[in-house]
């Protein structure tokens, strides 16, 4: 059964749109309110897109064949059951996102915010990849 990925493609397009927004405003360091709210954008949309990527992992981790081994499983092994199954390549780079969307609560904190949107960042390509793996195994 193929998986509908139109609602990650939507999301993935839309942190892209949000960063490519946020590198043409931002000037550095966030110093104004126009910069932070930016800033916090783009933060919201990590946010939607990382938890829609960990979501269709599981999905199709489900559908094809692993299901009682995702069912009641930690998002820590049903990464590294994905990178078993080539979903995704780094399972720490996988934890890393975790920690930084654990994070987007406290970013009220400026430092935290900046971490965060750097993570934001650095997520797109591998939103991108993922994607790219979904649509090359949905059958």
């Amino acid at each position: 059964m193929a998986l509908d990925l139109s609602s990650l493609k939507k999301a993935v397009s839309s942190l892209g749109r949000a960063i490519e927004y946020a590198d043409s405003r931002i000037k550095g360091e966030a110093g104004t309110v126009e910069e932070e709210v930016i800033i916090a954008g783009v933060i919201q949309n990590f946010e939607f897109t990382y938890e829609l990527c960990w979501k269709f992992i599981r999905r199709w981790l489900e559908i094809n064949g692993e299901g009682s081994s995702v069912d009641g499983a930690t998002r820590k092994e049903v990464f590294r059951i994905a990178a078993e199954r080539q979903l995704i390549r780094d399972v720490e780079e996988w934890f890393e996102y975790t920690r930084a969307r654990n994070e987007t609560a406290h970013t009220y904190d400026t430092g935290k915010a900046k971490e965060v949107f750097e993570k934001a960042v650095s997520f797109l390509k591998v939103a991108e990849l993922l994607l790219e793996k979904l649509e090359d195994k949905n059958d």
